[in-house]
């Protein structure tokens, strides 16, 4: 009967499981149901503040990877829209984003050339990949995975990718010249040199200089007003009256210069295979793992730190479902890839959004506002945008977190200082694949480490702990408490202390109490088959007491209660002493004695 309840259990647990999955669902739909004008309000003015921050966003992304700012563009209106109709949190917000536009970069410089593929075609590569990955993932429950990635390696993560958009933009903040996709190290190096050298452009630096100014002022005097726009635009109207003026001046870099934006329609643009984009999905597929698996704890973070404010429930899978979508239609109008973004959901909460419409709003106004600013956004300086981005980055660095990492344990400054090292040096899908296993690893070391302290009667016939092993009796049996975890990581650890007490040849009877005991697997049961085949070489014997449901089952299914033997092994009582009382007359029979002196082991001292 015990039997077949557990296959119930397992088969109902698998039907929940199997009904969540491989299924697309729209959300927004539901929110239709109860729509009305004062949502239709609210989702409007939300949308028309969302699509102020996100044009300045997309061209500093698009000076970031070097492209174009129209596919950026099309990005925010196609990815946007298409991923809020998936998306169940109200509030977020899909495009490109600061640590998605930096792996783009690198990506591009580390296999456009060796490969010959045009920049933009291997991004667009990327966002199709990716999004199938996402989209899978999403589809199979994946998105709950993110619960156990330690949150150190995202703390550093995200201060990396500050980092690196600070460097990348020193150049342009200077006023000279540099290669796209350089490494960090390379970066600073350069701005240095320059610096110390005196070839630093005054006209970059008094832009970006007279931009962080704007935005200070704006941010003092008009919190709600959108800072970065006003800053670009005000910067795009000075330069524009300036060379209206003076025709000839070419001192400053401006936007057009990168690539001149103008309003666009997309289009559907599909997707056209040949050699070399095969060959080049097998090289960046990693990288589009390690995007993935970023772009489910950036999810993660930006929704359930929202619902914890709008009381709203949140799916995690239907957010990485929404953004494999978007990423796929990327792909598909010939965009860049995207992610959750934190400051444009943030901006569409406080903006009072009350669905997934309000993104869609935005799309749509991003088209109509373009016609209208184009022209003066193609006059910003590239120094004043390179200012904007430094601001991005410098937020990303978020010191009250780091603060935290660095003072909680030495696991999390290890994880921490690895993961940003890496992040800064290495490759960021490293980076991520580091974090995330010195993390694993390390709370593996520290769960698989169990202690053994010895344990014994005084003269008063109370438990006490032997800290004079000049006083130890001859005992014949020995008890051994087992609690916490015994997964593959701590089986064997236990099971060699508690063969190396089986050195002792004076132990005739070994009594595992493992009432409290959890989490047994296979490698457990192996180990403990294995101390079982060592004592009973040596003519002595092992007990098992206070078995749960739980490692009866582990015993049972792996064959080792029938190894030891029933008789060997003492279900849990309502009294937990009364399974190990058993255990003790069991011994005292297997000995041939009614006066067995006793040893209690325990995995941590008993106040």
């Amino acid at each position: 009967m015990e039997g077949t309840e557990a296959v119930r259990e397992t088969l109902a647990d698998a039907q929940a499981m199997g009904a969540k999955m491989l299924k697309l669902r729209l959300p927004f739909v539901t929110e239709l149901r109860a729509y009305n004008r004062t949502k239709l309000r609210h989702d409007l003015i939300a949308g028309a503040t969302l699509t102020l921050v996100s044009i300045p966003q997309a061209v500093g992304f698009a000076l970031i990877m070097g492209l174009p700012p129209q596919v950026v563009i099309v990005s925010v209106i196609i990815g946007g829209f298409v991923g809020a109709l998936f998306f169940s949190s109200h509030h977020h917000v899909f495009g490109p984003t600061s640590s998605i536009s930096i792996i783009t970069a690198a990506t591009i410089a580390a296999h456009a050339a060796p490969l010959g593929i045009p920049p933009l075609r291997l991004a667009v590569l990327l966002a199709f990949l990716l999004g199938l990955i996402q989209l899978a993932a999403g589809l199979v429950n994946f998105g709950e995975l993110t619960k156990f990635i330690s949150r150190s390696v995202i703390v550093a993560y995200s201060a990396g990718i500050g980092l690196l958009l600070i460097a990348s933009q020193l150049h342009n903040f200077l006023g000279f010249d540099a290669e796209a996709g350089q490494s960090f190290g390379r970066n600073i190096w350069e701005a240095v040199g320059w610096v110390f050298e005196g070839g630093t452009s005054v006209w970059a630096l008094g832009a970006g200089a007279l931009t962080l100014a704007i935005f200070w002022i704006v941010r003092r005097l008009r919190p709600s007003w959108p800072e970065s726009l006003i800053g670009l635009a005000v910067m795009g109207l000075l330069v524009r009256a300036f060379t209206w003026a003076n025709p000839h001046f070419h001192a400053l870099k401006l936007v057009r210069d990168e690539g001149a934006l103008r309003a666009v329609l997309p289009v559907f643009a599909g997707l056209h295979w040949s050699g070399s984009e095969f060959e080049a999905l097998k090289e960046i597929f990693t990288a589009a793992v390690a995007i993935s698996i970023l772009g489910m704890l950036e999810a993660a973070a930006i929704t359930k730190g929202l619902a914890s404010r709008s009381g709203q429930k949140i799916e995690p899978n239907q957010e990485l479902v929404g953004m494999g979508a978007a990423n796929i239609a990327c792909g598909l109008f010939g965009a860049v890839p995207g992610s959750s973004s934190f400051a444009r959901s943030a901006v569409n909460f406080q903006s009072g959004a009350a669905s997934q419409l309000s993104s869609m709003f935005s799309s749509l106004i991003v088209l109509l506002v373009l016609l209208f600013v184009t022209p003066v956004f193609n006059y910003i300086p590239v120094a004043a945008l390179a200012a904007h981005l430094i601001r991005v980055g410098l937020k990303m660095l978020n010191w009250h977190q780091i603060r935290i990492c660095c003072h909680s344990t030495r696991s999390d400054v290890a994880v921490f200082s690895i993961t940003l090292i890496a992040a800064l040096f290495l490759k960021l899908d490293t980076a991520i694949y580091m974090g995330i296993g010195l993390a694993v690893a390390l709370f593996l070391q520290k769960t698989s480490t169990p202690l053994l302290v010895e344990y014994t009667f005084n003269e008063g016939g109370n438990l006490t702990a032997l800290t004079d092993t000049a006083n130890r009796t001859h005992p014949g049996i020995s008890i051994i408490h087992v609690e916490g975890d015994l997964y593959f990581g701590a089986a064997d650890v236990f099971v060699e202390q508690v063969r190396a007490q089986a050195e002792d040849r004076r132990i005739e009877v070994f009594i595992l109490r493992m009432k409290n005991a959890r989490h047994l697997d296979a490698t457990t049961a192996m180990a403990l088959s294995s101390l079982h085949d060592y004592l009973k070489s040596t003519g002595r014997h092992l007990l098992i007491s206070g078995v749960t449901d739980d490692v009866h089952r582990v015993l049972r299914n792996s064959g080792l209660l029938k190894e030891i033997g029933e008789v060997n092994v003492f279900p849990a009582q309502a009294n937990p002493t009364i399974s190990t009382k058993l255990a003790l007359e069991r011994a005292t029979e297997l000995l041939h004695t009614r006066k067995a002196e006793v040893r209690l082991f325990y995995d941590r001292p008993q106040k």
